[in-house]
Order: structure tokens, then sequence, then C-alpha cells
């Protein structure tokens, strides 16, 4: 593990991914519009503010952590720093209390008073090092909840397959003591946040492979009641059963989605909206990142989609917010995480093309 920083300056900040990017293929409704925040961030990730302001971004591939800063607060980040890299596909990463926490596949570590030290990034602080260390849905996306536990989720080390100790999402104090698991038959969640009303924890799933085009769905899970179970590997969606470990009778038994998402649209990161740029019908609506297939005959998702939730916690309604990452059957740009800004806006981290984007309301 290597530990370094590097700063990108203004006038070295266009990078070859950011020529490649037409934000005028993205489609938005009336009023919306989108921008370049950030570039030069490798294979974008997960997201998280700094207490200060510096946005932290996690990356899969590239096994770095980076540190975007608006330094002058024009809404366009002058400096990337380099804080670490030589991980194992560290996606997921939170900030809490003044120090950034990386999921590392079965180690989490922490970097103290970050913020304080971009360009000299402090040894790393083990957390927990005992999680599972497959590399099979092994990334993770972390985030602490209103409880101050940070929440983990443990893919199943397959595509399909029936393990002891996988397909969860746990929850531990920030310290890593007190793991317990607080769902069950969970696939594969890259995203989720809490319902700003109820505190309910609400996440995506992505659906198995190899059942067709158009079976099973993804999905975006409420969990109501901890321990709940949401049917992987007996059952996915509402009542597609597996054909080697479900059968239909079964899909009753388990927790089903809030909503069922498009097949193989890989949903990644997702928020409520809670600021108030954006027109008032939009608060508290869940925006979701969706990643993309890449097992189908004809591509889907490559977008951002918007689910809206009514007062009994009901998905009420699931459509389209942002696309055009997708031309044809030829994709530029995979969106995976969304994350708020103060002033309301909302950034989008692209793993593809390796920026930030910036998603403003500018009136009809």
């Amino acid at each position: 593990m290597r530990r370094t920083a590097s700063l990108l300056l203004p006038a070295l900040f266009a990078s070859t991914a950011c020529a490649e990017v037409d934000l005028d293929l993205i489609e938005l409704p009336e009023g919306f519009s989108i921008s370049i925040y950030a570039d030069g961030v490798e294979n974008a990730r997960q997201m998280a503010w700094g207490d200060e302001g510096t946005l932290f971004v996690g990356s899969r591939k590239a096994g770095k952590i980076h540190a975007v800063v608006d330094s002058d607060g024009d809404h366009r980040a002058d400096e990337v720093h380099l804080i670490m890299d030589g991980l194992k596909l560290p996606s997921g990463i939170a900030f809490h209390d003044g120090s950034l926490y990386i999921a590392d596949i079965d180690t989490i570590h922490r970097l103290d008073d970050i913020e304080a030290k971009l360009t000299e990034p402090p040894e790393p602080v083990t957390v927990i090092d005992t999680l599972p260390s497959e590399r099979h849905h092994g990334w993770k996306y972390i985030a602490f909840g209103p409880d101050d536990k940070l929440y983990v989720p443990v893919g199943a080390p397959c595509n399909v397959c029936s393990e002891t100790g996988y397909a969860e999402i746990r929850r531990m104090n920030p310290d890593g003591s007190g793991m317990e698991t607080v769902a069950y038959g969970v696939r594969n969640t890259v995203g989720f946040d809490w319902h700003p009303e109820t505190g309910e924890l609400w996440f995506t799933d992505n659906g198995r492979d190899m059942m067709g085009d158009d079976i099973p769905p993804c999905e975006l899970n409420r969990l109501a009641q901890e321990g709940a179970h949401f049917g992987f590997p007996h059952c996915h969606g509402s009542d597609v059963a597996d054909p080697d470990f479900g059968d239909a009778s079964s899909c009753g038994t388990f927790t089903a989605p809030a909503q069922e998402l498009g097949p193989h649209v890989a949903p990644l990161g997702m928020k409520f909206y809670r600021g108030d740029m954006f027109p008032a019908e939009y608060r508290q609506k869940a925006i979701i990142a969706e990643h993309g297939s890449w097992n189908r005959s004809s591509k889907i998702g490559y977008r951002l989609t918007m689910v809206t939730v009514d007062e009994d916690s009901q998905s009420v309604d699931y459509r389209p917010f942002a696309t055009g990452w997708l031309q044809g059957e030829v994709n530029w740009g995979r969106p995976v995480d969304v994350i708020e800004a103060t002033d309301g806006s909302l950034l989008v981290s692209d793993d593809q093309a390796g920026v930030i984007y910036r998603i403003t309301w500018q009136g009809s």
C-alpha cells in the first residue's frame, strides 16, 4: 500500500477523459443543467464530503483515493490530491468525526485529521481486518447511519450461491467493535441512504445474472424491520424464483422490493434529495445512479433515475432523471454515485469518464 499526494493545477486540469465528455448529449428535465465539477479523478466511485468541504472519492479498478478541493468556491474543483493508492478495490468511503474511512475488501482503514493533511496524508489506522476477503462483490459502499454506526455490506461471493456470512448488510461501532447483521438476502448493494423523515434504511441491490435479458429486475429496498431477509439467492424481485435455489411458493416469505428497477441496470449509489435548489417536488425523492448492463443483448441503464416515495413509505413512481451516457449501444460514461452539495446541487461520479458532474436547477 503506497501513500502519496499529488496536485493537479488548473493549467493541467483538462484530462483526456474530459475531452471525450459531451454534456450536450445529457438530457435532463426542463430547467436543469449539467457541468463538470472535477476531472482527472480516475475511476471515480463513491463520494463523501469532509467537514471542511473536501470531496473524497473512492475508486475500484484504480485502487486509489482522491481528495477534490474547490478552493475558490466557483463550483469547479481546482485541486485533486491523490491521498492513497495501491489498495484493493477501495470503492467505498465514509467521513466521520474528522476521519476518512476506507473499505478495502477485508479491511477498513481510517485516515485521521485528513483534511489538514491532504498533501502529507497520515499513516492509516486499521479499524477492522476480519471481513471476508473474496473479491467477487467484495468492493463495498459504506456510510454512517443516524445511529452513529458504520454500515458495511458483504456481497455474495458469486453470481448466485448460498453461503453463510455473505449477502448481508452489517453495522459496527466507529472503532470496529459491536458488529451485527441488520439485513439478509442482499446480493450486492452498492448504495444506500436513510429516509429524511422515517430514518429507515433504503438500499439498491444488483440482481443476479444469466437468467435472460429481462429477468430478474434490480431492486430498491426498504429496511422496515431489522433482520429482514430480501430473498437472495432463493427469490429475485417480488416473485422470480431462482432456478437453482428457490421455488415460486417461497417468494412470499421474503421482503419484497420497495421498487423493482430495470433488469440488469446495475443500480449503485442512491440518495434522497434534501436540498433547496431543486423545485419543491424533488424533495425526498430517491435519485439512483444506474451504472448500466454488461450481460444483456441490448444495453440498458447508464443513467440517473428517480423514485417517488409517498407518506406511507411506498414507492409510487420510477422514471428517468438524467440520460444520454448511452448512445445506441455505445456508452461513453457510467454514473456510479450521487451526493448533494451544500448549495443543493447534485454531484455525480462517473468511473468510465473519470469525472464528477454537477447538476443544478436554473429555472424554466
